[in-house]
């Protein structure tokens, strides 16, 4: 996700606080939460599908996501 998204979140968050939205900011906000929430979701996974744990015994382990 870029930074320019992210920013719009923020932005319709603190309006959100300020005054309220309109309804058509409440579906784009949430709209931008889901693909913020789904791009932090697959980093994630990959990240957790690359990591090896390494047992008492020695042996590694992949880690399951």
């Amino acid at each position: 996700m870029d930074q320019k998204k992210i920013d719009r979140i923020n932005e319709l968050a603190r309006k959100q606080k300020r005054e309220g939205l309109t309804e058509e900011e409440r579906h784009e906000q949430a709209l931008l939460r889901r693909e913020y929430i789904d791009a932090v979701t697959i980093s994630l996974r990959t990240q957790l599908d690359n990591t090896w744990v390494i047992g008492p015994d020695g042996v590694k382990h992949k880690l399951r996501s």
